[in-house]
């Protein structure tokens, strides 16, 4: 965003920076910008002043006649680069997902543009995204775009500054890159996941599904688990606890951090309610996982298959328990960096920091 910053300066332009991120940030003027600061996208560091607000100017209708909504500052602009990640989106999927064209529509239209935009549900997002971006396409003043796509590392791997006019065209071809590259679980059957933090830094559904599936029992998909506990929010996403509810163990660290007043708007207006309920909550992290070992029915509890990530966007290096030693000795793409040792909690009941 600074590089971007400086070389618009350049042309002679002024510009400012505007949060496009629907519904997130509790739907208020302070909550988005909070959240840019979080990220260190400030005015100092920058050097482009930021514009939050909740206001939208309604600039047309789709094909179907459904409103098309953009941010106020970004419509009088005189003109508007959008900048974000292509990546997969959480609950569905097609040749749009996360991308210049989501930003545009949801995140550009705030609480409203979000809220018209998935009033028929996931099954009609990529169909709506694309017809309410012809909209503002049309009708507002995009010059261009800096789509980025990431690796598995978690680092950028591709940038491309894209004319407008070729959004779609690149944006399809990216997304496939982006799949290409993404964080993968190698080992895809087992008893119990553990995720050590959730959040919206890392995911729109706090936890990748991508990553670890949504955990609801669908016949086939991978990896395939049978309990899942949550550890921590990170403070990052300042409360937001989407994504808990696809939990079955919560620690109460965890839940004493969830903000519902933050939580709760982004999934309204998805309609996602149900990541939001609030799972079984243990004291620590040595009671969750003993609830999850002792409740997984058909699992050999002497030696349960367990798996422990930092979170779902930084997986170069996982835990893993005893009895899934051998399986990741013999995969090809995995690396067994130590040897088994006794699992030991602090005083507290939880585990030690800094086991990464």
């Amino acid at each position: 965003m600074r590089e971007v910053v400086s070389e618009i300066k350049k042309l002679g332009a002024k510009p400012f920076i505007f949060p496009a991120m629907g519904t997130h940030g509790g739907v208020t003027a302070e909550g988005q910008l909070e959240v840019l600061t979080s990220y260190g996208i400030t005015e100092e560091f920058t050097g482009a002043p930021i514009k939050s607000g909740v206001d939208t100017v309604h600039i047309g209708n789709t094909i179907e006649g459904k409103p098309v909504h953009i941010d106020k500052f970004a419509h009088e602009a005189d003109g508007i680069l959008v900048v974000n990640r292509v990546k997969s989106h959480t609950q569905y999927h097609g040749k749009f997902e996360s991308g210049l064209l989501k930003m545009m529509v949801i995140g550009m239209g705030k609480a409203k543009g979000a809220e018209s935009c998935h009033d028929e549900g996931f099954d009609k997002m990529v169909h709506n995204v694309e017809t309410y971006s012809d909209v503002i396409m049309a009708k507002s003043k995009i010059l261009f775009g800096i789509a980025i796509v990431e690796n598995a590392f978690n680092k950028i791997q591709h940038i491309e500054a894209v004319q407008s006019s070729q959004f779609k065209e690149r944006e399809e071809k990216l997304l496939k890159m982006s799949k290409a590259l993404m964080q993968k679980i190698y080992i895809q059957d087992f008893d119990i996941l553990i995720v050590d933090q959730i959040g919206k830094n890392f995911s729109g559904d706090g936890a990748d599904p991508n990553v670890i599936s949504s955990h609801t029992g669908t016949q086939g998909e991978k990896p395939a688990f049978i309990r899942y506990v949550i550890r921590d929010l990170s403070d990052e996403t300042h409360g937001c606890a989407v994504g808990i509810g696809v939990a079955d163990f919560i620690t109460k660290r965890a839940y004493d951090k969830l903000d519902f007043d933050v939580t709760y708007p982004n999934l309204v207006v998805s309609s996602g309610v149900h990541v939001a309920k609030v799972p079984m909550v243990l004291k620590n992290d040595k009671l969750a996982l003993q609830a999850a070992i002792f409740t997984a029915i058909g699992i050999d509890k002497t030696r349960p298959k367990i798996i422990r990530l930092k979170n779902t966007l930084n997986v170069e290096e996982i835990q893993i328990s005893q009895a899934l030693l051998e399986d990741a000795k013999k995969h090809p793409e995995l690396k067994v960096l130590e040897e088994p040792k006794e699992l030991a909690f602090d005083n507290e009941g939880n585990f030690p920091v800094g086991i990464f």
